[in-house]
């Protein structure tokens, strides 16, 4: 099973983004062309990516999951800045959308997240955690410009919002990507 741990923002903090990112994704321009937009439906803020998990791990993470959502408060949290992966916005592979307020808790709980799967027997990435959340990817064939899309979402800010649970959810690939969650908890309820 393909899985990852995710913080979901509410559909009040995501509104004005689905309006934007519509407005962009019908631009006649062959660079903002070129990206695939996340659907909103698909928004989430990912902690922790698992990766292919086999069956018998499951349970066994998901208990540690809730156990790292135990321990971390609630957050108030806001969508501030853009950014790209990799940093150079000529040959972009991830346009994401930037987090500020309670960003110190929210990698606390990434961190987390990653212990809870290395406890596993899972295998996770050692990278520094990026609190964003994914709103466009480049078409398979490669980095795309997207100098455009940044400006035009650089200003793009929201009024605070709470981060109140943790989802463990089970991705499938496809034509259409589909996101199952398999276990929520709250957070701070130790």
């Amino acid at each position: 099973m393909r899985l990852f741990a995710a913080i979901d923002p509410p559909s009040s903090a995501t509104a004005d983004l689905a309006r934007a990112v519509e407005a962009l994704a019908g631009e006649d321009d062959p660079r903002v062309a070129a990206l695939r937009w996340t659907r909103p439906d698909q928004w989430h803020v990912t902690l922790g990516f698992f990766g292919e998990v086999a069956e018998p791990y499951v349970d066994e993470l998901a208990l540690r999951l809730g156990r790292a959502a135990s321990r971390t408060p609630p957050m108030a949290l806001r969508f501030d800045g853009v950014g790209c992966f990799p940093r150079n916005p000529r040959a972009a592979k991830v346009v994401w959308l930037g987090l500020a307020g309670d960003v110190e808790p929210l990698r606390r709980l990434a961190e987390r997240c990653a212990a809870a799967a290395r406890r596993t027997g899972i295998e996770v990435g050692r990278q520094r955690f990026t609190p964003h959340l994914t709103i466009a990817r480049s078409r398979p064939s490669g980095g795309t410009d997207a100098q455009r899309v940044l400006g035009w979402l650089g200003t793009f800010a929201t009024g605070s919002w709470p981060a109140e649970t943790l989802r463990l959810v089970h991705s499938t690939l496809g034509a259409t990507v589909t996101h199952e969650t398999l276990a929520e908890w709250p957070l701070g309820e130790a």
